[in-house]
Order: structure tokens, then sequence, then C-alpha cells
């Protein structure tokens, strides 16, 4: 069985295409494969800078003959049927059979299809996968036709089995498959033959290429860690930056420097943006946590020991971090002679949304929900109000205009440079937070209320324009907005009314809108408040059952299923999500106990029985039950255990204690039990019959306190 080695040698690929790249050689060869009949035991691909290579092991040698019938059309069918089945088999008429089928003479076709050696597939699926490869962008060079990322120099393309190394014949736009490759550009240029893998990346290796990107990023964590951990100092870890870097050189060597001290006072935020972003640069902390390091990684190795690479670096550095030294002193005048409102000042230019009116608008609201939400989450609303004014007053800085991505962290250093009150600055920092699933949550009141309202308003306002989230088109970031929202509640353990909470903040947006496209269809009729007060409670439904939408996902990541979501969604009070997740995680619990498995199947036979004949009797037989017409002890009995669980439960739903009012209810299960097996519910005796289905529907009632039961699967 032998083993198939190919690699597209090109000018240097993106580091960010690189990982895509690897997965789509790898699949769209093994599935031509496999769809031309080979099959394989192993697949791995690899990139560096100036090369994709694959490796399949374990490849069958040939591909199996194929024999495959086909039934046509009635011998005396139209012409054009019979035309139309020899176009698609590829047959002549002479060469199809005829036989019998069900009183008719059938046109019969018997596609016969030899196998094919791998060599020929190989080729085949090598070169179509070159020329239809999806790469982001592409490009054409010379006179030729071939598109590919950068231009494409070789391809080596080998099968090797025990007898040795075969190159699979083919070429690509005038380029021939063969069986050599080249080492690193500056430390081993020239090219080499291969036989396989092995050797293959043996010969690399020996030229000063590492093939495996894992293993390039792993030698720079290493290194840069120890380098780090020789002077007392550590690596900033940055997960993005090692691939990234990983994906620039063929053979990395990890360089250590220095940072001028005239930029050791410049925010350590800003020293490592400004490194990552325009040097790739890692930074290299203290024990302090003071910026006072940065590591790059050359692609060679020097006879200085990189010593004239860290020079240039330096160099370099010193004039980027120039300009972020001038950013930064520059805000800080800005902010002691005008303050973060005056820096905010020109949010009144910018355009948050053309229907929603500009960043200042939009701050004018935030303003007004955390001044409203400011009492539910504990903090101040004077706190909440005048950190809303300022949190974004740094999108107006120089350093945020440079470094987008320091938006917050900038504010937050400004608003103590302003003299404004600590709780203040915390909200300018995190009130974008959390951003993500393994983001921070803020704790701090102000700022949680602060990181409530800026979501609410930017949810409320999409929804009051209807740019809502459609399929997999989220341009707004909605989602990512809604789950930190759940977060901001489910963290902190708020309390809110959800659906109260979201009026007041669609009703502002609308108005805004109308204010600025009064001939939007959908613009509220400022002049009857009744109907708008409607539209806007009809949003807020709409957008909480967004909210409830996303807490599913996010609750059946924690392990709770779907249809205890569902059962605890049907109950009151769905709009206060810490209520929910706490009756969602309770009623959870107690289905995986054998107690609660048992109680729902005697609930559900109860819910059964009594839905059946409520609907052939046409009637709902809710009215309470009376245990003088009960005639079997268990049927007493039954009515004591519904009496004692709900004197238990009404006090325990009260105090919100699930757990317990689950405990109370399952203690119905033996009773319960015994009742069905002692007693029977469709009784001719009609009296008998309408207290017992009226008895179920007690227990129905008792049973769906905590949770709708019914909705619960088997």
């Amino acid at each position: 069985m032998p083993d198939l080695l190919l690699e597209l040698f090109s000018e240097e690929i993106p580091a960010r295409m690189q990982a895509k790249a690897r997965d789509d050689l790898k699949k769209l060869v093994t599935d031509g494969l496999v769809e031309a009949g080979l099959t394989y035991a192993g697949a791995a691909a690899f990139s560096t800078p100036r090369r994709l290579a694959l490796t399949v092991h374990g490849l069958t040698a040939e591909s199996r003959a194929v024999r495959e019938e086909r039934k046509g059309p009635r011998v005396d069918a139209p012409e054009q049927a019979i035309e139309g089945f020899l176009r698609a088999t590829g047959l002549t008429r002479d060469q199809l059979e005829v036989r019998a089928d069900k009183k008719a003479q059938v046109y019969f076709a018997v596609i016969e299809k030899p196998g094919r050696a791998a060599p020929e597939i190989v080729a085949d699926v090598v070169e179509r996968t070159i020329r239809t490869f999806p790469w982001p962008k592409s490009m054409r060079w010379g006179s030729g036709s071939l598109r590919w990322v950068r231009p494409l120099h070789s391809i080596l393309c080998l099968l090797t089995s025990e007898a040795g190394a075969e190159i699979v014949p083919f070429s690509v736009d005038g380029i021939k498959a063969g069986a050599t490759t080249e080492g690193h550009r500056f430390m081993a240029p020239g090219r080499f033959a291969v036989t396989g893998f092995e050797d293959y990346a043996a010969k690399l290796k020996a030229a000063k290429v590492m093939l495996d990107p894992a293993e390039r990023a792993e030698h720079i964590r290493n290194d840069a860690a120890q380098m780090a951990f020789a002077q007392g100092l550590e690596i900033v870890e940055d997960a993005g930056l090692l691939t990234e870097v990983a994906g620039l050189v063929e053979w990395p060597v990890v360089l250590m420097g220095p940072i001028g001290e005239e930029f050791l006072s410049l925010p350590p935020e800003v020293l490592q943006t400004s490194m990552k972003e325009h040097q790739k640069f890692f930074s290299v902390r203290d024990r302090a946590g003071r910026i006072v390091k940065f590591v790059t990684v050359a692609n060679r190795e020097t006879a200085d020991d990189g010593a004239t690479i860290l020079q240039g670096n330096g160099k370099v550095l010193r004039a980027r971090l120039s300009d972020a030294r001038f950013f930064w002193e520059n805000d800080l005048r800005t902010v002691k002679t005008e303050g973060l409102e005056g820096m905010a000042a020109g949010l009144a230019h910018v355009t948050f949304h053309n229907r929603l009116g500009s960043q200042a608008d939009r701050i004018g609201r935030i303003e007004a929900l955390a001044r409203e939400i400011a009492p539910l989450t504990g903090a101040s609303p004077d706190l909440a109000a005048e950190a809303a004014r300022v949190v974004k007053a740094d999108l107006q800085s120089a350093m945020v205009g440079e470094f987008p991505e320091l938006q917050g962290v900038m504010g937050g250093y400004y608003a103590r440079a302003a003299g404004l009150p600590d709780a203040v600055a915390d909200a300018c920092r995190a009130h974008y937070s959390p951003l993500g699933p393994s983001d921070e949550v803020p704790t701090e009141p102000v700022s949680v209320t602060v990181a409530l309202a800026d979501k609410l308003d930017t949810l409320t306002g999409f929804w009051a324009i209807d740019e809502k989230p459609t399929g997999s088109k989220d341009p707004f970031a909605l989602r990512r907005a809604v789950l930190g929202v759940i977060r901001l509640i489910l963290t902190n353990g708020l309390r809110l009314d959800l659906l109260d909470v979201l009026l007041a903040p669609i009703r502002r947006s609308r108005a805004a809108m109308a204010a600025i496209t009064p001939e939007f269809a959908g613009a509220p009729d400022l002049s009857n408040e009744r109907v708008e007060k409607e539209c806007a409670l009809v949003l807020a439904g709409d957008l909480l059952a967004f909210f409830h939408d996303r807490l599913k996902v996010y609750l059946r990541d924690q392990g709770i299923r779907h249809d205890v979501i569902d059962a605890c969604l049907a109950m009151p009070g769905n709009d206060d999500l810490t209520l929910l997740v706490k009756r969602a995680e309770a009623v959870a619990a107690f289905l995986k106990s054998e107690d609660g498995e048992n109680l729902i199947q005697g609930f559900k036979r109860a819910n059964n029985i009594l839905t059946a004949e409520e609907k052939k009797d046409g009637v709902e037989y809710s009215f309470g039950p009376d245990v003088k017409y009960a005639e079997a002890p268990q049927e007493k009995a039954l009515f004591a255990a519904l009496d004692r669980a709900e004197a238990e439960i009404a006090p325990a739903l009260a105090a919100e204690d699930f757990a317990a009012a689950m405990t109370a209810t399952a203690a119905l299960r033996q009773p319960i039990d015994a009742f069905f097996e002692a007693v029977q519910v469709n009784t001719e005796n009609q009296v008998l019959r309408r207290n017992r289905l009226n008895l179920l529907n007690r227990i129905r009632t008792i049973c769906t306190r905590v949770a709708d039961l019914g909705r619960v699967e088997g």
C-alpha cells in the first residue's frame, strides 16, 4: 500500500491563511481519492510560509472495478426517452440489453468501469485540487491561467511503496510534478530530492525548515519563556500572536531586546498592542506587571547571534512607541484641559446608525437606561449616569483612533487622569465586557449597570428598526450582546423583570428613529400613547423570546436538557433570568434522581388520561375533587398526600426553594402509583368518574407548580 507525499512550493503564504489552507488541502485531496475509489489509513497536512504539504499513508494501489446495471425505458418508449438514456449511460443502442419486466420489454444498461491505478487517480485529484483551491485571495502571474495565493514554483508528488518512490506524472500550467524541493531561502538554498515523507521531513530539518507549525509554535513559546525566566521576567501569553508568528518563519530564532526607559511610563496595554499590531513582537513583563522588554522571532540564524536584527527592530520599535507616546500625551492634555466630557463632545458628529442617531444620542439613551437600572443592580443612579456620559469618550481619543481594540481600556486611564471616581473609571474599562463566552464578567455595581445599559441599548435599538439577526448573519453582533446581558445577570444574581426593563429603551429608540426618519413605515404614532406602548410591548416580547433562545443555548452548554428548559420557560416570571435558571437547575437535578423519573411517569399517566377524557367529553375537569366520594383506601391516601404536598410546596415556592418544592412533589410518586393500581378512573358511575378526573387535574396542577412537566420528555 503506497504512501502519498505532496508539496506545493510557492512564494510566501500569508500566515492568516495557512491553517485553513492545510485543512482545505487535506479535505480536497482525501475526499477526491475516496470518491475515485481509493481508501487510506491516515493523512496529515503541514505548512510553512513557502509550502503546503500533505502526507497520506496506507493508500490502496488501485480502485476496484465497478459493474453497474441501470434500468432504462421500455423498448417501445418515445425515441427522445431512449436517446436521453443513451446519453446518460454513455452507451450506444446496440450495447443495451433487452429484458422482460412486468409484461413489457425494457432496456437495461450494463456499465463496467475497470479499476484505475493510484498514480492516475492521484494525478487527476491533485491537478483538480490545485486548479480549484479555495484561497480567500489569489493571483495570476506571467502568461499562465493558474491562480494561486502567491506564484507557485514547484510541485512535489510522490507515491512511495516497498518497491521505491514513484513520481506521479502530471503538470499544471507548465509546472511539472517532480521529486525535489527547497530548504531555507537563506541558510540552505538549492533543491534536493526526497524519497518519501520521513526522508522529506528529515532533509527539510537539515535544510533549516521546521515543517510542522505546531512544532515551530512550541519552539518559539519554549525559547521565549526560558529566555524571560532567566532574567526574572515572564512572557505575556498571546495564543493568536504565537500562531501568526509561527506562520511567518520556517526556522524560528527567538531574540529578546529592551524597551527604552522613556516608554516604560506608557500603559502596558499600549505597549503590548503597539508591539503586537505593528511589529508582531511578544511583550515581556516584570514581577510588577510592567512591560519592560520585547521578544521578536527572526527567520534565520546570524553570525552575530541576532545583534544586528535586534538593533534594527529596536530602532523601528522606538519610532512606533514614540507615536504611541505622542498619542498618550496629547490625549492626557485634552483630558486635563477639557475633561472627559469635553473629549466626548465630538461624538455628536459621529453617526452610530443612520436611523438611530449619533454616538452622542446613543450616550443619552445609555445614561437614561443606566439611571433606571441602577436601583436593580445596587449602584448609585447618579454615579451610573456620570459613568454612562463618559464611557464612550475615548472613541474620540488619538490612541483609540490608532488602536481601536483599546477602546474602553483607554477610557479607564483617561477617567482616572481626569480625577473621576474609581467606579466611573472601572465602568469605562469594563462596559464592553463580557465580549465572549470566556471573557471576565464585571461585578462592581456601576460597571455592571453601564455594561447592561450599553448592551440593552444596542439590542433594543436594532430591534426597534427591525435589524435582527437572520440565520448565520449577525452584522451588529446582537447574539453576542444578548449572551453578554445573560452572563451579567446570572453572574451577579440580578433580579430583573426583563420585559419591563426592555420597554423604556425600545420606546426611546423608536422615538429616535422617528425623529430621524419620520416617513419610516415602522415609526410610532407619538400622538397615540396607547398604540405606541402596545407596539413597544410587541417588540419587547419578541426580543425577550430572542433572549430565551440564546439562554437555551447557554444552558445546554451547562448540561441542562432542552425539554427541561422549555418546561421552565412555560412558567410565569420567565423574564427573570436568574429565577428561571434557578428553577431549571433544580428541575434538572431532580429529574436525574430515581424519584424524578418515577414521578414523571406517574404524572404523564394522569395527564394523558385526563387530556384524553377532556377531549372526548368536551369539558375541562378543573373543579376541586371531594374526598367524600373516595372509595378505596388508596384513593383516600392520595387525597391526603396531595394535601400534604400542597402545604409544603406553597412556602417552598414563596421562598424560591425549588429543590424543596420538587422534593415535596416527589412524595406523591407512591400514592399516585397505588391509586392507579387500585382504582378505575373511567368507572360507569359518572359521579365517581368526574370526581376522579378532577382528582387527576389536581395531580396535574400540583405537579406543574415548579415546571410544566408535560413538556419534559418521557
